[in-house]
């Protein structure tokens, strides 16, 4: 399925979510208000390692960010193994890829310009 957001055409692949479409795009309308912080959908992940990065990735509080570095220190790889399996991330959004980061920028993302914007909304909408 598409959902659009800031602009973008983010695509998530509905066989993995065992919930109505609808119901998909309710929580993504409200994380997309800054109404929603965790996604109650479930979900399969990929089996392996990628479903392992992909596990260590929704670990990740909602406003924060971790390294490429961190991540695979977490699961016990190298940083570009951890990149290789956000680039195959069939959830995005929902598993939040946008919340890796580089040691010295946001590079990476699959989409360009939103991995800024989401993190913007995420820290404005952060109860401390």
């Amino acid at each position: 399925m598409t959902y659009h957001i800031f602009g973008y055409e983010v695509e998530l692949a509905e066989t993995r979510i065992a919930e109505s479409q609808s119901t998909v795009r309710e929580q993504l309308a409200a994380y997309e208000r800054g109404d929603r912080r965790r996604f109650d959908l479930e979900i399969t992940l990929p089996d392996g390692f990628t479903g392992e990065v992909h596990t260590a990735l929704q670990a990740i509080p909602y406003g924060e960010t971790r390294t490429y570095g961190q991540v695979a220190e977490r699961v016990g790889t190298a940083p570009i193994a951890v990149g290789q399996a956000c680039a195959r991330n069939p959830l995005p959004l929902v598993v939040p890829c946008h919340r890796v980061v580089g040691s010295d920028s946001l590079r990476g993302y699959m989409y360009p310009g939103l991995q800024e914007r989401l993190l913007e909304l995420e820290r404005a909408h952060v109860v401390e």
